[in-house]
This record gives C-alpha cells, sequence and structure tokens, in this order.
C-alpha cells in the first residue's frame, strides 16, 4: 500500500488542527482505498481467503482420519506436532494463494497494493499462530504479539527500509558471492520455515503411510526415509540458491569428498547402503523373526545404519545393516510364519517302540502352539549306542512367540507320558571286558 504522504501537511503549528488532517485522509482513502482496482483486490483476497478455508477444512478432517487410524497413543509426539500444524494450516494456505495472486498482478503489472497488504496480514496472523499459540506466559505471548504486528505495519507502510539498509551496508564476499547481513538473516529465517515445513510434511507423509497407504512395512520405511531425504536436501538447495551461491563450487569438493568417503566413511556408508538394499528387496521386515548366529529375535526397528533385534529375554541387540548382507541370516518368517522343528529323543531297546511313538504324538497333540495340519510325524532315525533314536517334527505358525519354549513344553509331555507308561529313557552304557593277566612270581633276596 502507498505510505501516506505527510510532506504535503503545514507542520509548522505544534498540534495539527482536524480541519487540515481530515482533507488529506479524505484525498488518500478516495485516491488510493474507494477505487475500484482496490475493490476486485480486496474481492481476490476475500475468494483467496474461502478458498484456504474450505482447503484447510476437508485438510483437517483426512488428517483427524489418519490420525485416528495410525494407532498412536494421544501422547505420541507426532500426534501432537500434527495437531499443531492444523492450527495453522489456514493462515498456511491462505499465504501461498495470496503469494500467487500478488506474483500475477505483478507479473501482469496491475494494481496490488491491497494484496500486499493482505499477504502481510497473513504473514503476521500465521507467525501468531505458530509462535504465539503454544506459549504458555501471557506476558511473553503479549509482547511478541505485538512485536508482529509492528512488524506487519511497518511492512505495510515500507517503514522497515532503515533496518534493512542497514543489515545490507554490512557485508562479505567471497569471489563473485555477495553475501550480506540481511542475507544471511533471511536465509536463516528461510531455513528454519523449510525445516519447520518439512518436518510437519515428514509427519503427515508417516501418518498416510501407516493408515492409509496399505503398503508393507518395509516399504513404507523406504519412502519414508527417501521422502525425508529429498526434502532436507531441497530446502538445503533452495537456501543456498536464495544466497546466491553457486552450487557448482561444491563439484571442487567431489573428488575429495569422495577420496575421504572411500577411506575413512567406507564402514558407514556402506551400512548406509546396506540399509537401502534392506528396504528394496523386502528380505528383512519388521515383525520378522530372524537368526543371525547365537542372535536370535524379532525385528523391532530398521534404521539407516543398523537393525535392532530384540530377544526372548528382552535384550535389544543393534546390528550392522552389512552384516545382515554379508553374512547368513535365517528369516523363520520370511515368506510366511510356518516353521517345522525337530526334536530328537531316544528309548531304551526293551521299550516297545509302538508305544513311544503314540506317547510322543500325543504330547505333541496336547502342546497348545503345535499345529495339527500339517500333522506332526514321529520317526525313528537310528539304532544308537545305547537307545533307539526318535525324532519328533511338527509345525508352529508364531516363531516371534520362541523356539525353544514350544520345544521344551513338548519335552515336558513326553517326559510325563514316558514315566506313566513305564517308557525307558536309556543311560550311557560301557562294558569293560576283564583279561586275565599270567601267574608272576616274585622273590625276595636279603642281603647282610
Amino acid at each position: 500500500m502507498t505510505p501516506f504522504d505527510w510532506s504535503t501537511m503545514d507542520i509548522s503549528s505544534k498540534f495539527l488542527s482536524w480541519e487540515k488532517i481530515w482533507p488529506l485522509v479524505q484525498q488518500y482513502l478516495l485516491n488510493h482505498v474507494l477505487t475500484w482496482a482496490m475493490a476486485v483486490q480486496l474481492a481476490a483476497g476475500a475468494f483467496a481467503f474461502l478458498l484456504a478455508d474450505k482447503a484447510a477444512g476437508a485438510f483437517r478432517s483426512w488428517l483427524e482420519r489418519h490420525m485416528a487410524l495410525s494407532g498412536l497413543g494421544e501422547e505420541s509426539s507426532e500426534l501432537r506436532k500434527a495437531k499443531t500444524f492444523l492450527k495453522v494450516a489456514r493462515p498456511i494456505l491462505l499465504v501461498v494463494l495470496l503469494e500467487i495472486a500478488f506474483r500475477v498482478a505483478h507479473r501482469f503489472d496491475w494494481p496490488m497494493e491491497g494484496l500486499y497488504t493482505l499477504l502481510v496480514l497473513a504473514l503476521a496472523m500465521f507467525f501468531v499462530r505458530l509462535l504465539v499459540t503454544p506459549m504458555t506466559n501471557r506476558y511473553g505471548a503479549a509482547i511478541l504479539t505485538v512485536a508482529i504486528w509492528l512488524w506487519a505495519i511497518a511492512r505495510i507502510f515500507h517503514s522497515e527500509d532503515i533496518w534493512t539498509n542497514l543489515a545490507g551496508s554490512i557485508y562479505f564476499e567471497i569471489g563473485s558471492v555477495h553475501i550480506s547481513l540481511l542475507t544471511i538473516i533471511r536465509a536463516f529465517l528461510l531455513l528454519l520455515t523449510l525445516y519447520w515445513f518439512s518436518k510437519n510434511l515428514l509427519i503427515i507423509f508417516h501418518l498416510w503411510l501407516q493408515a492409509g497407504s496399505h503398503l508393507p512395512a518395509a516399504t513404507q520405511t523406504l519412502l519414508y526415509k527417501i521422502f525425508r531425504l529429498l526434502l532436507l536436501s531441497a530446502s538445503m538447495f533452495v537456501v543456498l540458491h536464495y544466497m546466491g551461491i553457486d552450487l557448482t563450487l561444491f563439484a571442487l569438493f567431489g573428488g575429495a569428498l569422495g577420496l575421504g568417503i572411500g577411506f575413512g566413511l567406507q564402514k558407514l556408508f556402506a551400512n548406509l547402503v546396506s540399509g537401502f538394499m534392506i528396504l528394496a528387496d523386502k528380505s528383512i521386515k519388521p515383525g520378522d523373526v530372524i537368526q543371525l548366529g547365537n542372535t536370535y529375535g524379532w525385528i523391532n526397528f530398521l534404521g539407516s545404519r543398523y537393525v535392532s533385534v530384540v530377544t526372548r529375554g528382552g535384550i535389544e541387540h543393534l546390528i550392522p545393516n552389512e552384516n545382515l548382507i554379508t553374512g547368513e541370516v535365517i528369516n523363520w518368517s520370511y515368506s510366511n510364519n510356518l516353521v517345522r522343528l525337530h526334536v530328537p529323543m531316544g528309548v531304551s531297546y526293551d521299550s516297545d517302540l509302538d508305544i513311544a511313538a503314540k506317547l510322543v504324538l500325543e504330547a505333541a497333540a496336547d502342546t497348545r502352539r503345535v499345529l495339527q495340519e500339517p500333522k506332526p510325524a514321529c520317526l525313528l532315525t537310528g539304532f544308537g549306542d545305547n537307545a533307539l533314536n526318535l525324532e519328533l517334527r511338527f509345525w508352529i505358525n508364531d516363531p516371534q512367540n520362541g523356539i525353544e519354549s514350544v520345544k521344551s513344553e513338548v519335552l515336558m509331555g513326553i517326559w510325563r507320558r514316558f514315566k506313566e507308561k513305564g517308557i525307558e529313557l536309556p543311560y550311557p552304557q560301557r562294558v569293560l571286558h576283564h583279561k586275565s593277566m599270567p601267574e608272576v612270581r616274585i622273590r625276595a633276596e636279603r642281603k647282610d
């Protein structure tokens, strides 16, 4: 908006009379405010406000529905941030729409004083919602609110030039790049805004992945990491471009950086690349039951550098991604949760083998986690030195609940039944053969 021209007034007297001020104010209103151009701009601003209100309402309904379906608790930090973002959704959309209208008017050289004023007021409302609303100290909130609206008034009447000129006069140069204090301040504020906006977009994208995408957990994690990397990279590039820094300068450091990565950070980047490969081929997913060496547990978290594996004892192992790519990993639930277990045992040669096999199958049938289809089987696997070697084979579909626990339950059932029916579990036996020795005569001589 064009600032009020006070130079046309007679200010020789100490106090200005209303008779002198009112005609100038009336003339200003008629020439700059009560015009058809201003009416069109205000109508465009009203249309932008209605459009932003409708879009914000639809977005609120969509986000609240996904928050309810996400399964996150009310105290979740992601839900709290999402609810905070909802409070500023309308001002953000209004600022975006007014900025578009302002740029269009500037492009075609249309009147835009009213649009500029509405844009500054929308920005002030956005900052009040974003910064003041979460504050608990009412005095601090009041001071910050006054400061924001004073800044808005200064922007509307173009009276902040003294500060911008001062900050612009303090500068330094790096080669052909001219960087002033004003540019640094604006770039810092732009970086904070983009960072805040990126974090909230990530939260919304994460909620959509969990509640509305119906994608596998590994694919959700992969898409989330890619989207986060793209957002943060785009924010940095926008800030650097705003500061006038030529991004091709970073090519000068490419060779040295690549050499440093190759020698000093090869393990770190190997784990990062391995993490993306794991997510891409879906060989390991959150919730899978894996065994790596002596570590047996389920996948709790897939990180960019490591995988969190929680054992049945509650111990959390952080295994580097590279170990999962290069080493041998047993995934008990890779394609499905159906797992066959083997329980070896032995009975005495004097035992009735048919009765022993029947008791073994009864013990398996009475164990809650053992599946009856496919049916358990008891096989004779060999004739041992001390016993007839039997092996029980049965299926389970919940390896995440532990392997050894179900084996222990089956063996306890077998032991009780063998004891009741008199089936003997043999002890190790050794046969000693004693050979007689030839008669030996011993003669003792005494020397005087």
